[in-house]
C-alpha cells in the first residue's frame, strides 16, 4: 500500500471511538444546500406522481411498467447521481444522493431496484472500469437506459461470497472468456442489460467481468416468490459457456475480492441510510391513524402506551439519520482530497474502503431501526396493520430483506470490531495509546445540562469499550475472529455509541438555533437514555465470559462504573415528542428548523 495523504483526523474511519468528536465536524440534514434540497424534492414529487398511484401494478409486475418507471427517473437525473458528469451523469456526493435514495427507497421494491442499479451495478465500473469500460457503459447506466446487477452470490456461498463456484477460462485464442455457474438471488435480472458478475479465472483467482445480457449463454430463472420486496424482480443468473470479451474483464485478475468487498461497503452504507425514507412514511401513516382511531371516545394517539412507540420511533429515526448524513459527508470529504490506495495496480478512491465500520454501522443500524418502526407502525393499527388495506403491512414485508442484503448483520456485526483491531495493526488507527488513556482517565465531571451529561457519558462509555476490547484481545488474541458472542457484544456497543453521538453532536450544533432545538435534545436524549442501558447490559454479557489474567481483571472493574448514567425522565421525553407530532403529522414537520 503506497503512502497516503494524511488527512485531517476526523477523516479516518473509526475515529470517533479514540477522540471527542467536534461539532463542526459533524454534517447534519439541517446542513444540506438548496441544491441538494431540491433533488430530493424532485425525488419526493416522481415517488408521488408516477410510482405510487401504480403500486397495484408494480406488485403485480404488469409487463414493462417497473423499467419504463425506472427510465423516467434516469431522464429526471435521479440513477446518475454520482456518475461522473462526463459520463452523462451529475457528478454529486453521497450527501446529495441520500436525500434522493430516502424518497426512492419509500416504495421498498421500486428504492432496490434503483439502488441495486445506481450503487453496487453501477459503482464497479464507475470506480474500476478503465476509460474504455466507462465510455461504453456509464452513460447508458446513468441515464437508465440500461439497467444494472450484482451478482456475487451463489447457492453455496451466500456470507461466504468468496466461495463462489462459477468458473471463469480465457479461450485459446485469448479473445473471451468462457464463464460457468449460477448466481442467486440477484436483484434486477429480469431486467438488466449490464451483470458485474465475479468468476474464479481457472477456478482460482477471483475475479470480477462486466457480462451483458446478450452475451451468448446468458439466462436467467424464474422470478422468486418472495416474501416483500414485490415490485422488484429476483431471479437466478445463469452463465453456460456465456462468451464474455477479454476487454470485459473489470480491474484485474485474481483482484475481484477487492471490488467485491469495497463495492459492499458502500452498498452497506446505502442500503442502510436509505431505509430512513420508508421508516418516515411508516411514521408518518402511524400519527395519522393514531390521531383519527377512536377507542373508548377519544383518539389513541392519547394513551400513553401509543405516546410511547411514537415518540421512540421518532428518537430512533432521528438518530439514524443523524449517523447517515454524517457518514455521507465524511465520504464525500475523503473522495474530494483524491487519495487512492493502491492495493490494485490502478488503485482505488481511498473514501470507499476508510469507513468501512461506519458503513457497517449504518447499514446494522437501519435495516433493525426499520424493522422496529414497521413492527410498531402495525401494532398501532392494531388489526388493520395486519391487512393489505394498509401500509404497515407491506412496509413489515418489505423492511425483513434488510437484515439479509449487502452482508447478513451477524457478517457486519463480526466485521465491526475485526476492523477495528486490523486497521490499528496497520498504523490506521492509535487504538493502544487510546486504550492507555482510557486506563488512567479521571472520573467526567458533571455536564452542564442533560445534553452535555449525555455527551460526557458517551465519552466514558468509549473508554469502556476500549478497555472491553483490550481484554477481549488479551484473553483470546488471534482467536478473538472465533468469538462470536463477544465480537457482537463490542459490535452493538459500536453501533449504540455511533448513532448516540451523532445524534448529541446534532442536537449540540443545533442548539439556539430556533424553537424546533429543543426537539432535537428531546430526541437525542431518548435515544441516549435507552442505549447506555443497552451498552451495560451487553457489556455485562461480555464480562461474564472474560476472566483473564490480573491485569486484565482490574482493566474489567474500571469498566463497570464507566457505564453508569443516572436514568432521564425518557416518559416526559417521549410523550412531548408524541404530542408534537400529533401537531405537525410528521418527523419532517417534527424537526424542521426555520
Amino acid at each position: 500500500m503506497a503512502d497516503q495523504k494524511e488527512l485531517p483526523a476526523h477523516l479516518t474511519g473509526g475515529v470517533f471511538l479514540l477522540a471527542e468528536t467536534k461539532t463542526e465536524h459533524v454534517f447534519t440534514p439541517e446542513d444540506l444546500s438548496g441544491e441538494e434540497r431540491e433533488m430530493a424534492a424532485t425525488a419526493e414529487k416522481f415517488m408521488d406522481k408516477e410510482v405510487f398511484p401504480r403500486l397495484e401494478a408494480l406488485e403485480q409486475q404488469e409487463e414493462g411498467l417497473a423499467l419504463k418507471i425506472f427510465r423516467q427517473a434516469g431522464e429526471l437525473g435521479l440513477l446518475g447521481l454520482e456518475v461522473p458528469e462526463e459520463h452523462n451523469g451529475l457528478g454529486v456526493g453521497k450527501v446529495a444522493a441520500l436525500g434522493v435514495a430516502e424518497q426512492l427507497n419509500r416504495l421498498g421494491g421500486f428504492g432496490i431496484t434503483c439502488g441495486a442499479h445506481s450503487g453496487i451495478g453501477t459503482c464497479p465500473i464507475t470506480y474500476f472500469g478503465t476509460s474504455a469500460q466507462k465510455a461504453k457503459y456509464l452513460p447508458r447506466l446513468a441515464t437508465g437506459e440500461t439497467m444494472a446487477a450484482y451478482c456475487l452470490s451463489e447457492a453455496g456461498s451466500g456470507s461466504d461470497a468468496l466461495g463462489l463456484k462459477t468458473r471463469a477460462v480465457l479461450s485459446a485464442d485469448k479473445t473471451h472468456y468462457v464463464l460457468n455457474g449460477a448466481k442467486m438471488w440477484i436483484t434486477n435480472a429480469a431486467w438488466a442489460g449490464v451483470f458485474i458478475v465475479f468468476a474464479k479465472v481457472d477456478g482460482e483467482h477471483v475475479t470480477a467481468f462486466i457480462v451483458e445480457s446478450t452475451f451468448p449463454g446468458v439466462t436467467t430463472g424464474r422470478e422468486e416468490h418472495k416474501l416483500g420486496l414485490k415490485t422488484s424482480s429476483t431471479r437466478r443468473v445463469i452463465l453456460e459457456d456465456a462468451r464474455v470479451p477479454a476487454e470485459n474483464l473489470l480491474g484485474e485478475i485474481g483482484k475481484g475480492a477487492y471490488i467485491a468487498l469495497n463495492i459492499l461497503n458502500l452498498g452497506r452504507f446505502a442500503l442502510g441510510a436509505s431505509t430512513l425514507g420508508a421508516a418516515k412514511d411508516l411514521l408518518r401513516g402511524a400519527v395519522k391513524y393514531a390521531g383519527e382511531r377512536q377507542q373508548f371516545g377519544r383518539p389513541i394517539a392519547s394513551f400513553g402506551l401509543i405516546r410511547h412507540k411514537l415518540g421512540e420511533m421518532a428518537a430512533r429515526i432521528h438518530a439514524l439519520e443523524s449517523a447517515a448524513y454524517r457518514t455521507a459527508r465524511q465520504l464525500d470529504e475523503v473522495k474530494a482530497t483524491g487519495d487512492v490506495i493502491y492495493a490494485t495496480k490502478a488503485g482505488f478512491p481511498r473514501f470507499i474502503e476508510e469507513f468501512a465500520l461506519e458503513c457497517s454501522v449504518v447499514k446494522v443500524a437501519g435495516s433493525e431501526i426499520l424493522t422496529f418502526v414497521a413492527d410498531e407502525a402495525l401494532q398501532i393499527h392494531g388489526g388493520y396493520g395486519f391487512t393489505e388495506e394498509f401500509a404497515p403491512a407491506r412496509g413489515t414485508r418489505d423492511a425483513r430483506i434488510n437484515r439479509i442484503f449487502e452482508g447478513t448483520n451477524e457478517i457486519n456485526r463480526l466485521f465491526i470490531p475485526v476492523n477495528l483491531l486490523r486497521r490499528a495493526q496497520r498504523g490506521r488507527l492509535e487504538l493502544k495509546a487510546a486504550t492507555a488513556a482510557a486506563l488512567t482517565a479521571a472520573p467526567a465531571a458533571a455536564g452542564t445540562d442533560d445534553l452535555d451529561s449525555a455527551r460526557r457519558a458517551l465519552g466514558c462509555a468509549k473508554q469502556a469499550l476500549l478497555l472491553l476490547l483490550d481484554c477481549a484481545h488479551r484473553q483470546f488474541g488471534e482467536q478473538l475472529g472465533r468469538e462470536q458472542e463477544i465480537l457482537a457484544v463490542l459490535s452493538d456497543i459500536v453501533i449504540d455509541l455511533f448513532l448516540s453521538e451523532s445524534a448529541v453532536l446534532r442536537a449540540l450544533k443545533l442548539r439556539g438555533r430556533g424553537p424546533n432545538a429543543a426537539t432535537h435534545a428531546d430526541l437525542a436524549l431518548i435515544f441516549v437514555n435507552d442505549s447506555l442501558a443497552r451498552m451495560e447490559n451487553r457489556a455485562r454479557d461480555a464480562l461474564a465470559a472474560l476472566d483473564g489474567d490480573g491485569d486484565s481483571r482490574r482493566q474489567l472493574d474500571l469498566i463497570r462504573p464507566l457505564l453508569h448514567w443516572t436514568p432521564l425522565n425518557a416518559i416526559a421525553l417521549r410523550r412531548r415528542i408524541a404530542d408534537r407530532l400529533g401537531t405537525v403529522g410528521s418527523y419532517p414537520a417534527l424537526i424542521a428548523m426555520k
